[in-house]
């Protein structure tokens, strides 16, 4: 028989009892963080945003700037794939997530899923079926994000209605549909919370619907304004859309737009009018597509409009994020408002009034218009699509599109992705018809044509370009770009990576290749001391962080919660 000494006993027992706290403790570091659901005005309107990423752009001003500065140029070259999530109803994932305290909410088609953000485990998940006999962007069945506003989450589905979800669960609350009376509405955006209103648009703007913006309230459902991006007949601007055309003017909303709480103003980019390229039914300006739309969040009136593409005839959306930042202009401080367009200028506007202060082109491709006139008008070349075909530039994709710009409060620059590239479009009349796209006609790629893709740099106190970093592959990338206090810029390059550059000088860093398309755009949040970046690629949402905490520098002392 064999006989244990107690030392043996004790040693055996304190390696159990290791053993035992050890599996505990991982047990509990990977147990779902806990949910404080309540997330009020005060949260949505911290700037910048820090741990916490609770809105599609961050805080309200667009800028897509994070606060958190653990990851730096200095150790940017560590970074590392921390957790792999998985959606399997979707190969083309178009969300920002959004994170609340350590719970993470992303979107694939009509499906939304709640995450332990250190993890990427699955707390909740709710499902609604896709919907058949979409066309176009809607039936790709793409979301790019949810809402949030206390208790309750909220997400646009493809046939354009809102679903209220309750955060703690991801049971539904309630449905309502807010665009009926036209099969060819779509949704694709997620939605803008603001004061206790869900504001919400919709796709279909190359389909024959009629373009507004709504607001919903939080609470009940119920609609609270309404604001028609076409007017009708005997409304300013209706000269343009001859008899019931305003039904089918375009001039959609499919993006969420930003907020300045201090003007009380809320900023929301239109889409193209329709029919896309025979602008010979819809004479005039069309307004209001194209347009950027100042609108009172409290009742949905107009306060002014610009205009950056009137009369539109290659489907140059302004949906792009208007960024707001204040800084001083021409020795002036200046509340602004920043566009850079898919017609190839980059805008400055007085947010305020809405008077035009500069554009500036980004594009060496571009014949459509031969500049800007002192009041922000284009000066338009003798450019337009036709029944044998003409090269436009830029092309169908635009100069820029709706990936997302960011802005740096370290660096004072401003960031975005351009494409040199030019087109052959083409023009036939086409009546509106239920259930088909209303473009008549389309676009054919140029071959031989060379397209390049880059990562731009602006420099508001200059009025110049301070750097521009050149993509190296010719496949399709719509991703976007976000700079951190960390002094980097973070985006989704040409070549199917996320990359890290200096955002100082555009110096790469770091990259990582995710073996998928990436049409979405990065986000930053922390929990504890660790800082995480997170993007959908494909199918799949990547999160990412330093080896270990102690590795990196400190997050910035009293950065937002």
């Amino acid at each position: 028989m064999k006989v244990f000494t107690w030392g043996k006993r004790a040693g055996c027992l304190f390696a159990f009892c290791t053993w035992l706290l050890c599996a505990l403790a991982d047990s509990a570091a990977r147990e779902p963080v806990s949910i404080a659901p309540d997330v009020g005005p005060a949260d949505l309107l911290v700037q910048p945003v820090g741990k916490n990423w609770p809105s599609y752009n961050g805080d309200y001003t667009g800028r897509r700037f994070s606060s958190l500065s653990a990851i730096t140029v200095r150790n940017a070259g560590q970074l590392r794939a921390e957790w792999v999530f998985h959606a399997h109803n979707s190969t083309r994932l178009e969300v920002t997530p959004v994170v609340i305290n350590g719970l993470m909410i992303v979107t694939a088609a009509n499906h939304a899923f709640a995450l332990d953000a250190r993890t990427g485990r699955q707390v909740w998940h709710y499902a609604r079926a896709v919907t058949e006999g979409l066309i176009d962007d809607a039936s790709r069945h793409i979301n790019r994000g949810v809402g949030v506003w206390h208790s309750r989450v909220y997400m646009e589905t493809d046939n354009a209605h809102l679903v209220c979800l309750d955060v703690r669960s991801g049971h539904l609350l309630w449905d309502v549909a807010y665009a009926t009376g036209n099969k060819n509405y779509g949704a694709t955006s997620a939605p803008l919370v603001v004061q206790g209103k869900v504001l919400v648009g919709t796709s279909g703007g190359d389909d024959g619907v009629r373009g507004f913006v709504a607001a919903i309230d939080a609470d009940s459902g119920k609609e609270v304004w309404r604001f028609w991006t076409i007017p009708r007949p005997g409304e300013f601007g209706s000269s343009s859309w001859p008899g019931k055309l305003y039904l089918h003017g375009g001039g959609t909303t499919w993006m969420p737009g930003t907020y300045d709480p201090e003007l009380n103003t809320v900023y929301w980019g239109t889409s193209n009018p329709a029919p896309d390229f025979d602008g010979r039914v819809r004479p005039g300006d069309d307004l209001y597509t194209d347009c950027l739309l100042a609108l009172d969040p409290d009742t949905g009136k107009l306060k002014w409009f610009f205009q950056f593409t009137p009369h539109d005839l290659f489907d140059y959306d302004a949906t792009e994020t208007p960024v707001l930042i204040d800084a001083v202009y021409q020795g002036q401080s200046k509340k602004l408002l920043v566009e850079a367009n898919r017609n190839g200028f980059l805008y400055l506007l007085d947010r305020t009034t809405g008077k035009f202060l500069s554009a500036l082109p980004f594009v060496e491709k571009l014949n459509w218009a031969k500049g800007v006139d002192d009041e922000g008008r284009p000066v338009r070349a003798q450019v337009e699509p036709s029944a044998g075909g003409t090269r436009v530039c830029p092309g169908y994709a635009g100069a820029t599109n709706w990936y997302a710009p960011s802005y740096s409060e370290i660096t004072h620059l401003f960031y975005f992705k351009s494409l040199e590239q030019c087109e052959t479009y083409f023009r036939t009349p086409q009546p509106f018809a239920p259930g088909r796209t209303y473009y008549s006609t389309g676009v054919k790629h140029i071959p031989g044509e060379d397209r390049q893709r880059f990562l731009l740099a602006f420099d508001l106190n200059t009025g110049q370009f301070a750097w521009r970093y050149p993509q190296v592959s010719n496949s399709w990338s719509a991703g976007g770009t976000m700079a951190t206090a960390g002094g980097l810029v973070f985006f989704a390059d040409d070549s199917d990576s996320l990359e890290a550059v200096d955002a100082a000088n555009g110096k790469p860093l770091w990259h990582f290749n995710t073996g998928q398309s990436i049409d979405a755009s990065p986000m930053s949040y922390g929990i504890g001391e660790k800082q995480y970046i997170a993007i959908a690629a494909g199918s799949d949402i990547f999160s990412f962080a330093l080896p270990d905490p102690s590795q990196s520098e400190q997050l910035t002392p009293g950065e937002p919660e």
